[in-house]
Protein backbone atom coordinates (compact mmCIF):
# COMPACT_ATOMS: atom_id res chain seq x y z
CA UNK A 1 0.00 0.00 0.00
CA UNK A 2 0.97 4.08 -1.09
CA UNK A 3 0.34 6.21 1.35
CA UNK A 4 2.72 9.04 0.73
CA UNK A 5 0.76 11.38 -1.79
CA UNK A 6 4.26 12.22 -3.20
CA UNK A 7 4.55 8.79 -3.77
CA UNK A 8 0.86 8.27 -5.54
CA UNK A 9 1.09 11.23 -7.86
CA UNK A 10 4.63 10.35 -8.93
CA UNK A 11 3.69 6.77 -9.64
CA UNK A 12 0.47 8.14 -11.38
CA UNK A 13 2.62 10.53 -13.45
CA UNK A 14 4.51 7.76 -14.72
CA UNK A 15 1.72 5.28 -15.44
CA UNK A 16 -0.12 7.52 -17.19
CA UNK A 17 2.89 8.67 -19.71
CA UNK A 18 3.68 4.79 -20.26
CA UNK A 19 -0.42 4.15 -21.34
CA UNK A 20 -0.38 7.58 -23.26
CA UNK A 21 2.18 6.03 -25.53
CA UNK A 22 0.20 3.78 -27.11
CA UNK A 23 -3.74 5.69 -26.37
CA UNK A 24 -4.12 8.91 -26.73
CA UNK A 25 -3.74 10.95 -23.29
CA UNK A 26 -7.79 11.99 -23.27
CA UNK A 27 -8.61 8.12 -23.28
CA UNK A 28 -7.16 7.35 -20.52
CA UNK A 29 -9.10 6.42 -17.41
CA UNK A 30 -8.07 6.98 -13.52
CA UNK A 31 -8.91 3.43 -13.03
CA UNK A 32 -6.19 2.02 -15.92
CA UNK A 33 -3.32 4.53 -14.39
CA UNK A 34 -3.77 3.14 -11.26
CA UNK A 35 -4.19 -0.34 -12.54
CA UNK A 36 -0.70 0.49 -14.74
CA UNK A 37 0.79 2.13 -11.32
CA UNK A 38 -0.01 -1.37 -9.53
CA UNK A 39 -2.14 0.92 -6.90
CA UNK A 40 -5.34 0.20 -5.35
CA UNK A 41 -8.16 2.81 -6.97
CA UNK A 42 -8.99 3.81 -3.57
CA UNK A 43 -5.23 5.46 -3.04
CA UNK A 44 -6.27 8.35 -5.58
CA UNK A 45 -9.25 9.35 -3.50
CA UNK A 46 -9.04 12.96 -2.46
CA UNK A 47 -5.32 12.83 -3.87
CA UNK A 48 -5.20 13.03 -7.41
CA UNK A 49 -7.53 12.29 -10.27
CA UNK A 50 -6.49 12.71 -13.93
CA UNK A 51 -6.10 16.55 -14.24
CA UNK A 52 -3.83 16.36 -11.07
CA UNK A 53 -1.78 14.19 -12.76
CA UNK A 54 -1.24 15.33 -16.06
CA UNK A 55 -0.67 19.19 -13.95
CA UNK A 56 1.99 16.80 -11.79
CA UNK A 57 4.04 16.01 -14.61
CA UNK A 58 6.22 19.60 -15.05
CA UNK A 59 7.04 19.16 -11.15
CA UNK A 60 8.15 15.48 -11.69
CA UNK A 61 10.73 16.15 -14.54
CA UNK A 62 11.83 19.21 -12.65
CA UNK A 63 13.41 16.52 -9.86
CA UNK A 64 16.02 16.16 -12.62
CA UNK A 65 16.97 19.70 -12.49
CA UNK A 66 19.08 18.55 -9.45
CA UNK A 67 20.57 15.45 -10.11
CA UNK A 68 23.65 17.08 -11.26
CA UNK A 69 26.18 19.56 -10.18
CA UNK A 70 27.56 22.72 -10.94
CA UNK A 71 30.78 24.42 -11.47
CA UNK A 72 30.87 27.64 -9.14
CA UNK A 73 33.66 28.80 -11.91
CA UNK A 74 31.01 28.68 -15.10
CA UNK A 75 29.16 31.35 -16.10
CA UNK A 76 25.48 31.16 -15.04
CA UNK A 77 23.94 31.05 -18.62
CA UNK A 78 26.19 27.67 -18.59
CA UNK A 79 24.66 26.34 -14.88
CA UNK A 80 21.28 27.36 -16.60
CA UNK A 81 21.81 25.77 -19.64
CA UNK A 82 23.01 22.35 -18.28
CA UNK A 83 20.08 21.23 -15.17
CA UNK A 84 17.85 22.40 -17.44
CA UNK A 85 18.92 19.78 -20.19
CA UNK A 86 19.02 17.61 -17.31
CA UNK A 87 15.47 17.80 -17.18
CA UNK A 88 14.98 17.16 -21.06
CA UNK A 89 17.05 14.23 -21.05
CA UNK A 90 15.14 12.53 -18.30
CA UNK A 91 11.80 13.46 -20.57
CA UNK A 92 13.19 11.54 -23.23
CA UNK A 93 12.59 8.22 -21.96
CA UNK A 94 8.47 9.19 -22.00
CA UNK A 95 8.60 11.41 -25.30
CA UNK A 96 5.66 9.69 -26.69
CA UNK A 97 3.75 9.91 -23.73
CA UNK A 98 4.42 13.45 -22.87
CA UNK A 99 3.44 14.44 -26.35
CA UNK A 100 0.27 12.83 -26.13
CA UNK A 101 -0.12 15.07 -22.78
CA UNK A 102 0.69 18.27 -24.73
CA UNK A 103 -1.70 17.41 -27.71
CA UNK A 104 -4.44 16.80 -25.44
CA UNK A 105 -3.22 19.90 -23.39
CA UNK A 106 -3.87 22.13 -26.11
CA UNK A 107 -7.70 21.37 -25.79
CA UNK A 108 -7.89 22.29 -21.95
CA UNK A 109 -7.59 25.82 -21.45
CA UNK A 110 -7.75 25.47 -17.85
CA UNK A 111 -4.90 22.62 -17.97
CA UNK A 112 -2.96 25.69 -19.91
CA UNK A 113 -3.30 28.24 -17.55
CA UNK A 114 -2.23 25.67 -14.97
CA UNK A 115 1.01 24.89 -17.44
CA UNK A 116 1.64 28.55 -17.05
CA UNK A 117 2.24 28.88 -12.97
CA UNK A 118 4.30 25.31 -13.26
CA UNK A 119 6.56 26.88 -16.21
CA UNK A 120 7.24 29.49 -13.36
CA UNK A 121 7.78 26.96 -11.08
CA UNK A 122 10.20 24.82 -13.33
CA UNK A 123 12.39 28.26 -13.89
CA UNK A 124 12.42 28.93 -9.91
CA UNK A 125 13.69 25.76 -9.64
CA UNK A 126 15.98 26.15 -12.30
CA UNK A 127 17.59 28.89 -10.54
CA UNK A 128 18.48 27.12 -7.22
CA UNK A 129 19.90 24.26 -8.88
CA UNK A 130 21.94 26.40 -10.62
CA UNK A 131 22.74 27.93 -7.55
CA UNK A 132 21.11 31.58 -8.79
CA UNK A 133 19.12 31.87 -6.07
CA UNK A 134 20.65 34.70 -4.61
CA UNK A 135 19.44 38.12 -4.64
CA UNK A 136 19.80 40.08 -7.76
CA UNK A 137 19.55 43.55 -9.57
CA UNK A 138 16.54 42.17 -10.63
CA UNK A 139 13.70 40.29 -8.87
CA UNK A 140 13.59 36.87 -8.85
CA UNK A 141 10.00 36.51 -10.10
CA UNK A 142 11.04 38.55 -13.53
CA UNK A 143 14.40 36.50 -13.93
CA UNK A 144 12.10 33.18 -13.12
CA UNK A 145 9.43 34.55 -15.77
CA UNK A 146 12.54 34.96 -18.45
CA UNK A 147 13.91 31.47 -17.65
CA UNK A 148 10.24 30.34 -17.85
CA UNK A 149 9.91 31.79 -21.62
CA UNK A 150 13.62 29.91 -22.70
CA UNK A 151 12.14 26.33 -21.09
CA UNK A 152 9.64 26.71 -23.33
CA UNK A 153 11.06 27.52 -26.50
CA UNK A 154 13.11 24.64 -25.96
CA UNK A 155 10.15 22.51 -25.42
CA UNK A 156 8.87 23.48 -28.83
CA UNK A 157 12.10 22.57 -30.50
CA UNK A 158 12.37 19.00 -28.04
CA UNK A 159 9.08 17.86 -29.60
CA UNK A 160 10.73 18.33 -33.03
CA UNK A 161 13.85 17.04 -31.88
CA UNK A 162 15.52 13.86 -34.58
CA UNK A 163 18.50 13.67 -33.00
CA UNK A 164 19.81 11.14 -30.38
CA UNK A 165 21.76 13.68 -28.43
CA UNK A 166 18.87 16.31 -28.83
CA UNK A 167 21.22 18.54 -30.66
CA UNK A 168 18.02 20.86 -32.14
CA UNK A 169 16.60 21.17 -27.97
CA UNK A 170 19.87 22.22 -27.15
CA UNK A 171 20.81 24.45 -29.67
CA UNK A 172 17.25 26.30 -29.19
CA UNK A 173 17.97 26.65 -25.72
CA UNK A 174 21.45 27.81 -25.94
CA UNK A 175 19.84 30.91 -28.07
CA UNK A 176 17.28 31.58 -25.90
CA UNK A 177 19.83 31.98 -22.65
CA UNK A 178 21.93 33.85 -24.74
CA UNK A 179 19.58 36.39 -25.97
CA UNK A 180 18.31 36.68 -22.22
CA UNK A 181 21.68 37.12 -21.21
CA UNK A 182 22.13 39.86 -23.69
CA UNK A 183 18.89 41.80 -23.03
CA UNK A 184 18.64 41.41 -19.24
CA UNK A 185 22.49 41.96 -17.97
CA UNK A 186 22.22 40.25 -14.88
CA UNK A 187 23.55 36.97 -15.51
CA UNK A 188 27.06 38.68 -16.08
CA UNK A 189 26.85 41.41 -13.66
CA UNK A 190 27.71 43.91 -16.92
CA UNK A 191 24.99 45.94 -15.04
CA UNK A 192 27.04 46.53 -11.98
CA UNK A 193 30.33 46.81 -13.94
CA UNK A 194 28.93 49.28 -15.94
CA UNK A 195 27.61 51.22 -12.60
CA UNK A 196 30.85 50.75 -11.09
CA UNK A 197 32.72 52.70 -14.00
CA UNK A 198 30.66 55.63 -14.08
CA UNK A 199 31.27 55.92 -10.65
CA UNK A 200 34.78 55.80 -10.96
CA UNK A 201 34.53 58.11 -13.72
CA UNK A 202 32.37 60.91 -11.94
CA UNK A 203 35.14 61.85 -9.58
CA UNK A 204 37.84 61.72 -11.90
CA UNK A 205 35.28 64.28 -13.92
CA UNK A 206 35.10 66.57 -10.53
CA UNK A 207 38.82 66.37 -10.55
CA UNK A 208 39.33 68.04 -13.75
CA UNK A 209 36.62 70.55 -13.34
CA UNK A 210 38.29 71.52 -10.20
CA UNK A 211 41.78 71.66 -11.55
CA UNK A 212 40.60 73.71 -14.82
CA UNK A 213 38.55 76.25 -12.49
Amino acid sequence: MVEDRRSILEMGVRAALKLAAETPWGELTLAEIADEAGIPLEQFHGVADKDTIADSVERYFDRAMSEGSFDEEETPRTRLFDVIMLRFEAMEDYRTGLLSLMKWRQTQPARLLALVAARHASASWALVCAGLDKSETLPKPLRATAIAWCIAQAELAWRKEESADLSRTMAKLDGELRKMEERAGWFTGRRRKKQRAEDEVEPAADASTDQAE
